[in-house]
Order: structure tokens, then C-alpha cells, then sequence
């Protein structure tokens, strides 16, 4: 990449893309990218220097980027070359082209890279480990799924640190890529498998993951997974969980609005930690931060800081109204055991008072291959709205509608469907004193109003 001059992103505006845009700016690179409609990144990436259109269209394509010497060509696996005329405008020409995981790929080849892979969990894991680290004498750069309440988002910049915190996503084997130092592995539940197609090749695909950490380097893996393992001369592997493995709490104490908990460590033990963003599932991912920010080198003290100081990521577990009266939270989750341990930690933080959840599917293959298990997991309340479908990528499924999901609900339940125009409505029918809105679909769209009706009642 040493005589690259500018960085043309197709899909400027995703979470991940826009991350590597922010470390091309850094550089002092000419950024320019197209992405379907504005957003706050893509925004905030124009303040930043970044030339962003929204039309797909060769000829907005500026001129500084039709070097094909001396132009990258980074594009999202969502976007394929023969439906959008400017890759193919570049693929067609002789551009060096790369997906994003590619891109990353080379970074972890040049730093040490600290990733965090798995079905859930990714994204506050490896943002509590760039945290921890970052405000630690060890430092780190970082790729991240999510904007940081701490930074504002999802890129942070170290010119001294040799160490690069990644989320690892195994959507369209991304993560192969990737040659990790370390590595946390935190679920291997079934996804994606529109990719897969079953699930012993989505475990497989992890394997497949463990095998690439360089000789010398660490494997963190949760307990219990169904993964084999199949790392290198070398590797390290220890494991992790809540309760058991070589990392895992002692002295859980939940109350008042606090956890705290003591770290137990093959590296060390680390007493009284308290976690910043107080919910039950952020214990596992606190203990698997913590294991890679050990292996990096940080101090007790430096980690105990640092995860008091976290404040946590946008849209998980993400607090708008906090009272005595009225919760309202907003969270990703969009996997069936994601929305398990979501509500899970719901119940255990709000026990006794009635919880609400409205839920937007995301992806019609999601849908068809897990109805069950999503309705099983919403069950753990007593009241679910059931929003349709939210599509991204996919065309329509027949059959397969939001009604799968509400049709198997457990009995007795109270349940409704609305569509997205619906749910403002649902939320002023009110019946619940915890809210939480779930999906990593445009539901995330309607929290600023459902904030401001749920006010004036907190």
C-alpha cells in the first residue's frame, strides 16, 4: 500500500468500511467513496475530509481516483461487482481492488492483531479491549463494529502502539483474512447460513479462523463451544466463561445499579472489578477484553481503569431513559441467542417489573432458519411486538414473514405485529415500565421519537 495515493470505498458509509476510510484519512490519503444514502457517518466523514456521493454512477467517480496506478479500490462483500456499474467500472480496468476484510488482513500482517471473533459479542468485546488498552501505557489502534461512547467512534489512531484491536466478522468468511497475534473467540452459534449453508460448515469456517493465529500467538475461546480448534505450533489456547476456564469472575456481587466481580487469571489475578456498563452479559465480555489486554501487556491497575471508564457502544445495550419510573433501551441484537442473553440480563437487572420488547427481524434467510429459536427467546418476557421484516441485502422469501416468529411465541404471552409505521403507536399504547427495542435493521431510526414520547413519563 506504500504508493497508494487515494482510497475509493464502494459502501463508504458501513460501520466497518467506514472505520478503514478513517485510517486512510489519517494518512493523509485522498478518501472518496459512494454509498446508497447519507447517514451520520457518511456526514461525519465529508467534516472529515471524505468525498461522498450517494448516486451510483462511473461519472461522479472524481478524477484523483481514476489513477489506477496509485488508487486502492476497498468495497463491501454486501455489494457484488455486476450489480453496482462502479465496481464493475473498476474491476473492468485494472484497479487494485480488496474487500474490506482484505484491507485488514494486511494490517494484522504489519501489526500485532488483537481480533475478536464469534456469533455475538464482537463488538463490545473488542471495543472494551481497544479501551482498555488505549487509555493504558500500551495504546492501540483499532477497526471496530460500532461507535465507542468513550471516543464518538469507531476508529482509534495510535502512532506509537504495535498493536491493532479487530472485530473479526465471519460473514462471507471475512475473518480468513486475518492473521491474528490473539484472538477471543466468544460464540459459534449458527448464522449467516445463507453463506453456509449448514451449520458444521459454519464451525468449520471457525476452524478454519483458529488456524490462521501466527505461531506464538493466543487463543481465547469461550467454554463449550462446538468449534474444534485447529491452531498452529505454538498457540496458546486457553479458555473462558462467566463461571469456569482459565479466565472467569469470582466474587460476582449485581446490585444497586453495580457489578463488580474478581478476575481469575492464568496471567494473574485482578480483584475488584467493576464494570462501567453494569449489565450481566458484559461480564463475559469484560472477562474476554481483559484476557487480551492482559496478553498485550496491560497492568492491573491500567485494566481495572479501564473498564470502570467504559461507557459502552451504540446501540448495545444502549440506555436513552434510566429511572425509577421508565427504561427505555435500545439494542443490535439480532441473533436468537444474542436476544437471549439481551433479555436475560434485562430481567435480572429489572426483576418484577413488566418488560417490553419490540423486535425487527433482520434478513428473510435469518428468519426462515431460526423462527423458533427467536421466538423462544422472546418468550422470556410477557409482552413482544413483532415487526416485519427488515430486508438489507435479500429479496423476499415466500412464506417467510415476521408471522413465523409471533405464530410461535410461547402460550399466553401477549403479542402483537405491526409494520415500522406502526411502532410509534404501539409504544403511546404503553403497558410496560422497561422497554427495549431490538434488531439491527432501521428500528434503530425510531429511537430519538420513541425517546421523546417515553419522556415526559420517567
Amino acid at each position: 500500500m506504500t504508493e497508494i495515493k487515494a482510497v475509493y470505498f464502494v459502501g463508504i458509509g458501513g460501520i466497518g468500511m467506514s472505520a478503514i476510510a478513517r485510517y486512510f484519512l489519517s494518512r493523509g490519503l485522498v478518501v472518496a467513496g459512494y454509498d446508497k444514502t447519507p447517514s451520520e457517518l457518511t456526514e461525519q466523514l465529508q467534516k472529515e475530509g471524505a468525498l461522498v456521493h450517494y448516486e451510483d454512477n462511473v461519472d461522479r467517480i472524481p478524477a484523483l481516483c481514476r489513477d489506477k496506478e496509485h488508487t486502492l479500490v476497498v468495497y463491501t462483500p454486501a455489494i457484488h461487482p455486476a450489480e453496482h456499474s462502479e465496481l464493475s467500472f473498476f474491476c473492468e480496468n485494472g484497479f487494485e481492488v480488496q474487500k474490506r476484510a482484505q484491507v485488514l488482513g494486511t494490517l494484522t500482517r504489519s501489526l500485532k492483531g488483537l481480533c475478536v471473533a464469534g456469533t455475538h459479542g464482537k463488538t463490545t468485546t473488542s471495543s472494551m479491549t481497544a479501551h482498555v488498552l488505549h487509555q493504558s501505557h500500551i495504546d492501540c489502534n483499532a477497526f471496530l463494529g460500532g461507535i465507542t461512547k468513550n471516543y464518538g467512534t469507531n476508529y482509534i489512531l495510535s502512532q506509537k502502539s504495535p498493536f491493532v484491536v479487530i472485530e473479526a466478522d465471519e460473514f462471507d468468511r471475512s475473518f480468513h483474512w486475518l492473521t491474528p497475534f490473539a484472538s477471543v473467540i466468544t460464540a459459534t452459534d449458527a448464522d449467516h447460513l445463507d453463506i453456509y449453508g449448514t451449520e458444521e460448515a459454519y464451525l468449520e469456517s471457525f476452524s478454519k479462523y483458529s488456524s490462521l493465529i501466527q505461531p506464538g500467538g493466543y487463543l481465547v475461546m469461550h467454554t463449550g463451544l462446538k468449534m474444534k480448534p485447529a491452531v498452529r505450533d505454538g498457540v496458546t489456547v486457553y479458555t473462558y466463561s462467566r463461571e469456569a476456564g482459565d479466565f472467569h469472575a469470582d466474587n460476582v456481587c449485581i446490585g444497586n445499579g453495580r457489578i463488580m466481580f474478581d478476575l481469575v487469571s492464568p496471567l494473574g489475578n485482578i480483584p475488584g472489578i467493576e464494570l462501567g456498563v453494569p449489565v450481566s452479559v458484559n461480564i463475559e465480555n469484560g472477562i474476554a477484553a481483559m484476557a487480551l489486554a492482559q496478553i498485550a501487556g496491560a497492568t492491573p491497575d491500567e485494566i481495572r481503569r479501564g473498564m470502570a471508564s467504559f461507557a459502552g457502544v451504540d446501540r448495545r445495550f444502549d440506555f436513552h431513559i434510566k429511572t425509577d419510573k421508565m427504561v427505555y433501551l435500545s439494542d443490535y441484537a439480532h441473533h436468537p441467542e444474542e436476544i437471549r442473553h439481551s433479555l436475560a440480563s434485562i430481567r435480572e437487572l429489572y426483576q418484577g417489573r413488566r418488560i417490553k420488547a419490540i423486535f425487527q427481524p433482520h434478513l428473510y434467510t435469518r428468519t426462515r432458519d431460526f423462527y423458533r429459536d427467536f421466538a423462544d427467546a422472546l418468550s422470556l418476557l410477557d409482552d413482544v411486538c413483532i415487526v416485519d421484516i427488515y430486508p438489507a441485502r435479500e429479496a423476499p422469501i415466500p412464506g417467510v414473514t415476521s408471522a413465523l416468529i409471533y405464530d410461535n411465541l410461547r402460550p399466553g404471552i401477549k403479542r402483537q405485529m405491526c409494520s415500522k409505521d406502526g411502532i410509534l403507536d404501539v409504544v403511546r399504547q404503553g403497558g410496560f415500565d422497561v422497554l427495549v427495542t431490538l434488531g439491527a435493521g432501521d428500528i434503530e431510526d425510531y429511537v430519538q421519537q420513541i425517546t421523546e414520547i417515553l419522556r415526559p413519563l420517567s
